[in-house]
Protein backbone atom coordinates (compact mmCIF):
# COMPACT_ATOMS: atom_id res chain seq x y z
CA UNK A 1 0.00 0.00 0.00
CA UNK A 2 0.90 3.50 -0.61
CA UNK A 3 0.12 6.18 1.76
CA UNK A 4 1.04 9.68 1.88
CA UNK A 5 3.51 10.62 4.19
CA UNK A 6 2.83 13.55 6.30
CA UNK A 7 4.97 13.21 9.07
CA UNK A 8 7.72 15.24 10.20
CA UNK A 9 10.61 15.04 8.38
CA UNK A 10 13.70 12.33 9.34
CA UNK A 11 10.95 10.35 11.04
CA UNK A 12 9.84 6.61 9.53
CA UNK A 13 6.70 6.27 11.12
CA UNK A 14 3.18 6.64 10.10
CA UNK A 15 0.38 8.57 12.62
CA UNK A 16 -0.92 6.23 15.49
CA UNK A 17 -3.84 4.26 14.07
CA UNK A 18 -5.68 1.72 16.11
CA UNK A 19 -7.08 -1.52 13.57
CA UNK A 20 -9.08 -3.67 15.46
CA UNK A 21 -9.07 -7.14 13.54
CA UNK A 22 -8.35 -10.54 14.36
CA UNK A 23 -5.13 -11.31 12.57
CA UNK A 24 -1.73 -12.70 12.81
CA UNK A 25 0.41 -9.88 11.95
CA UNK A 26 4.11 -11.02 11.46
CA UNK A 27 5.68 -8.10 9.72
CA UNK A 28 4.73 -4.18 9.14
CA UNK A 29 6.99 -2.08 8.09
CA UNK A 30 7.85 1.13 5.73
CA UNK A 31 10.06 0.30 2.71
CA UNK A 32 10.75 2.40 -0.53
CA UNK A 33 12.76 5.18 -1.47
CA UNK A 34 10.87 7.81 0.27
CA UNK A 35 9.23 5.59 2.97
CA UNK A 36 5.56 5.71 1.69
CA UNK A 37 5.12 2.60 1.32
CA UNK A 38 3.43 0.27 4.16
CA UNK A 39 4.32 -3.53 3.49
CA UNK A 40 2.09 -5.98 6.17
CA UNK A 41 2.76 -9.65 6.24
CA UNK A 42 0.64 -12.11 7.96
CA UNK A 43 -2.42 -14.39 8.26
CA UNK A 44 -6.39 -13.35 7.86
CA UNK A 45 -5.07 -9.87 6.90
CA UNK A 46 -8.48 -7.99 4.84
CA UNK A 47 -6.68 -5.57 2.77
CA UNK A 48 -9.89 -4.01 1.73
CA UNK A 49 -10.66 -3.03 5.63
CA UNK A 50 -6.83 -2.17 6.11
CA UNK A 51 -6.75 0.06 3.27
CA UNK A 52 -10.41 1.46 4.62
CA UNK A 53 -8.71 2.03 7.97
CA UNK A 54 -5.47 4.18 6.34
CA UNK A 55 -7.48 6.32 4.52
CA UNK A 56 -9.87 7.16 7.66
CA UNK A 57 -6.49 8.20 9.51
CA UNK A 58 -3.46 8.96 6.44
CA UNK A 59 -5.65 10.38 3.74
CA UNK A 60 -5.33 8.75 0.46
CA UNK A 61 -4.09 5.40 -0.04
CA UNK A 62 -3.60 3.33 -3.04
CA UNK A 63 -3.90 -0.77 -2.59
CA UNK A 64 -0.65 -2.11 -4.93
CA UNK A 65 -0.56 -5.22 -4.26
CA UNK A 66 -1.75 -8.29 -2.70
CA UNK A 67 -0.50 -11.37 -3.08
CA UNK A 68 -0.42 -14.90 -0.95
CA UNK A 69 3.08 -15.81 0.96
CA UNK A 70 4.26 -18.98 0.38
Amino acid sequence: MKVPKDCDEGSDELPEMSICLQVRVSFVGLEGAEKDKVVVIGEGIDAVKLATSLRNKVGHTELISVAEQK
